[in-house]
């Protein structure tokens, strides 16, 4: 399984650079994991994006969502006239078609989604096969309700993902990661949320969260490039107790 970074930033981009998106390809299927504002354009970068079988969207914050919207057009109204044969899949959580229709209807019409993908929502804690890939999906605390961890593996097997997407501090993303061979882990803030609910870690809480779950790797993403990463990743390792990767896009990890 080979999982390649579109974009890790987080609310904005970097510069030159796209919100969290990330392309996932096992054997003959083709996913994409989030496509926040600025991911469809390094998608077409990155393959063709009629190869993509499905996107399966962690919650429906613009960071992680927004270039359905030009993925929309493109399968749609692309100039060359290439079509698939089978129209792409879109999993969204719970609520998720509701909010398209109210955000996208101002732009293209409430159904233009629905019209480029073959839509579908999913619950916290549901399964989803997708080809040759298999999905688990599980809660985890966050601004938006239905914010959603997502557990990745071959369908006959294999080594395991686990992409945190959004998140506090969270027991329940510790025990869903627990023992996966590669945890992708947001490490959003210099310091925790002053007053409020949790909504995103620091650095070093990332790498307590890996340290915990005891994953063979730790790839920290959603980070700022107005943050030193020099920093983050010390953090990080602080908490982890070994080595860290900060996601970059263009980086491609093998599971």
């Amino acid at each position: 399984m080979l999982v390649t970074v579109l974009g890790k930033s987080p609310a904005f981009a970097d510069v030159g650079g796209a919100c969290s998106g990330y392309l996932v390809q096992e054997a003959s299927t083709t996913l994409l994991m989030d496509i926040g504002n600025g991911v469809f354009g390094k998608l077409r970068g990155a393959t063709d994006y009629t190869s993509v079988d499905a996107v399966v969207v962690s919650h429906m914050h613009a960071d992680h969502s927004l270039d359905l919207v030009p993925f929309a057009y493109a399968l749609i109204y692309a100039p060359d006239g290439r079509a698939r044969e089978h129209p792409v899949r879109l999993m969204v959580p719970q609520g998720g078609r509701d909010q398209l229709r109210r955000v996208v209807g101002t732009w293209g019409g409430e159904k233009l989604i629905e019209e480029a993908f073959a839509l579908e929502e999913y619950a916290s804690g549901d399964s989803l096969d997708v080809g040759d890939l298999r999905i688990r999906t599980h809660a985890v605390p966050h601004y938006l309700p239905h914010t959603n961890a997502l557990e990745l593996t071959p369908a006959g097997g294999g080594g395991r993902v686990t992409y945190g997407a959004d998140h506090g501090p969270a027991d329940a993303l510790v025990d869903f990661a627990q023992d996966t061979d590669l945890l992708m882990i947001e490490a959003t803030l210099k310091a925790p949320e002053e007053s409020g609910p949790r909504g995103h870690l620091t650095a070093r809480e990332a790498g307590e969260h890996g340290r915990r779950a005891n994953a063979g790797r730790l790839v920290v993403t959603h980070v700022s490039d107005l943050i030193d990463p020099a920093w983050v990743r010390t953090e990080a390792e602080a908490g982890f107790g070994g080595a860290v990767t900060i996601a970059a896009e263009g980086d491609v990890y093998e599971v």
